[in-house]
Parts: structure tokens; C-alpha cells; sequence
């Protein structure tokens, strides 16, 4: 069974677009009619951007850990195409390897910065924009962020944050602005295949397919879903 979505006249900006998943994101919503703005602190002729055609995409770049830049990419979106109906909070990364007791403390202020403060920042200039258009909030968050675990734990807790700042959100815009969290456990990406080369990759999940359950949640279909974490780990 095939399943189509139509966002044609609707805005949806994507960060951390250069990414894997923000790539997948991205040519999800575009190829269901939207226009996608992307932002991301990495510019689209960098070798780490991984958006096949970033031409097709309106590129703000920005450092979505620093509140001015979010406010003035969220500012010139509105400005210029008028309106705003999707945030998909996807800037993030992973570190891990040490113990609690062997963690930087640099560690900590990098790890929250990207997985967390970025989504609250994104969250917190988009609001007022999705409230007019009723729109709708995804966010990553992720599996392990149900739990701990050893030497990731760092990692594990801005996942958790973003899960319960989703279901904040939810709750505090009940009626105008859908949120919910997706949460994958190992994504099919070339980072992660370089990073674990003896794993059986039949097993990860394909972000294009983490994607459609994104552009799903933003979509009429889900409209009785929000304050969700949805699990998009397949057999991960």
C-alpha cells in the first residue's frame, strides 16, 4: 500500500538539514509539495553536507545553539514566505565512550548544546509562528533516552530532555500545536557504518524511513497525535 501526503502551500523549516536524517526530512516534505527551509551550521558546499540537491531548499545558515541565530533564521523564513506550519527538530549528534566520572565537563556543554538547546531554541521562535498556522512540532529523540546505560549517558539524557520538552510543548499548546518526538536507535547512515563496520546494517533503519514517519506526524492523518514518542527503531 502506497501512502501520499500533499503539503503544497505549507512551509516546513528542517534543522541540522545537512545531516543524514535532515537530508531524508528534507526531500520527504519536498517531494509531498512543501516548501522546505533548511538550516544548519554547516554550508551546503561542505563535504559533510549530505543534501543531494540543496538548490532545491531555501539555506539559512546558522548556529542553533545560539539564540540570535535561531531568532533571525525563524525571523527572515516568516518574512519571506509568510508563514511557518512545521518545525522537524532534527540537529543533533552522538559522543560517547567514557564513564560519568571520566566525562569533560566540555562534554556536557557541547552534548546539551546540540541534542537539546537547539530544540528548545528552534521550539521556542518557531511557537508563535505554528500557533497561527496550527501546525506541528517533530523532534528526535531517541531509544536509549529510555533508559541508562554505560558511557553514553551524557547522550542518553538530552534525548530524554528533548522527550519531555516535547511533551511539554504538547501540553502547553494543546488545541493549536502538535508535537511529538520520534525515537530511533541506530540509523542507517555513513557515519555510523565507518564508526561500526562489523554490524550488520540489514538491521538499521533507513532514514528516509524515519522521514515518513516524521512527515506522517505533521500530517491531518495524526491529527489527534501529539505529546507522542513514537519508536522508528525497526530491528535496531
Amino acid at each position: 500500500m502506497s501512502v501520499t501526503f500533499d503539503f503544497d502551500g505549507e512551509v516546513a523549516l528542517v534543522t541540522g538539514v545537512g545531516g543524514a536524517l535532515g537530508s531524508a526530512a528534507a526531500n520527504a516534505f519536498l517531494d509531498a509539495g512543501a516548501t522546505v527551509c533548511g538550516a544548519d551550521v554547516v554550508e551546503p558546499d561542505s563535504e559533510d553536507f549530505q543534501l543531494a540537491d540543496p538548490d532545491r531548499i531555501h539555506f539559512h545558515q546558522g548556529d542553533f545553539t545560539d539564540e540570535d541565530d535561531v531568532a533571525a533564521v525563524v525571523d527572515a523564513i516568516v518574512e519571506e514566505h509568510g508563514r511557518l506550519d512545521y518545525l522537524l527538530n532534527i540537529a543533533g549528534t552522538w559522543r560517547g565512550g567514557d564513564p560519568i566520572h571520566e566525562t569533560d565537563a566540555s562534554a556536557f556543554d557541547f552534548l546539551f548544546g546540540v541534542n537539546l538547546k537547539t530544540m528548545f531554541l528552534a521550539s521556542k521562535h518557531a511557537l508563535p509562528h505554528l500557533r497561527g498556522t496550527e501546525g506541528a512540532i517533530v523532534s528526535v529523540s531517541a531509544r536509549s533516552s529510555l533508559e541508562g546505560g554505560e558511557g553514553d549517558g551524557l547522550y542518553r539524557a538530552t534525548k530524554a530532555g528533548v522527550r519531555i520538552l516535547t511533551e511539554t510543548i504538547a501540553e502547553e499548546n494543546l488545541g493549536t500545536v502538535r508535537a511529538n518526538s520520534v525515537m530511533p536507535s541506530v540509523i542507517d547512515t555513513p557515519m555510523n557504518r565507518e564508526m561500526m563496520p562489523d554490524s550488520d546494517f540489514e538491521k538499521w533503519v533507513d532514514p528516509r524511513d524515519i522521514a515518513a514517519t516524521m512527515l506522517y506526524l505533521c500530517s491531518d492523518a495524526a491529527s489527534v497525535t501529539s505529546g507522542a514518542a513514537v519508536p522508528v527503531y525497526g530491528e535496531a
